[in-house]
């Protein structure tokens, strides 16, 4: 009887033993990691408006991105941008997907340029915004660039990192 019941508890030992490493395995490789093909700027950004109000912000269109960050039309893929609808506020979201994510590092140079000029213009006349402007984040995953210049800049941030 006992050579029985050390069967029984040996196989379903076993058994156990190997639904946990098929549920590990299966787990791991079933969590597909989002690729950078498979996110999409839009899904980025409707999580990041569920995260924080953007209602001080405006929705902008390519000319304008184009215009703070003189990028080129066609080494962007896909993007969202707001920004403040008044001139005595830094705020800003960017959301960028470029093309070729080779090109990230010289996106990301040419969006300090546009923190630069901002700093200088608000550093003396409005030392609030000049703390959101020096506090902003500025980072890539893959082709995507963030730039965010917020009081919820790292709530955006995190909305981003969590996307990936």
């Amino acid at each position: 009887m006992k050579k029985r019941w050390r069967g029984k508890r040996s196989f379903s030992l076993v058994m156990l033993a190997f639904i946990v490493v098929i549920g590990v395995l299966s787990g791991c490789s079933g969590k597909d990691e989002k690729t950078s093909e498979q996110l999409s700027v839009t899904e980025i950004g409707e999580s990041i408006e569920q995260a924080v109000s953007l209602k001080e912000m405006k929705k902008q269109d390519l000319n304008k991105l184009q215009k703070l960050y003189r990028l080129d039309a066609g080494s962007v893929d896909d993007f969202i941008l707001y920004t403040s609808t008044s001139n005595v506020k830094a705020d800003e979201l960017a959301v960028i997907k470029l093309k070729d994510e080779s090109q990230a590092e010289s996106v990301k140079e040419n969006i300090e340029q546009r923190v630069e000029a901002q700093k200088i213009k608000f550093k003396d006349y409005r030392p609030d915004e000049y703390f959101l402007v020096e506090h902003h984040v500025l980072k890539t995953k893959g082709p995507f660039v963030l730039f965010a210049v917020s009081k919820e800049a790292a709530s955006m941030e995190h909305v981003f990192d969590g996307a990936f």
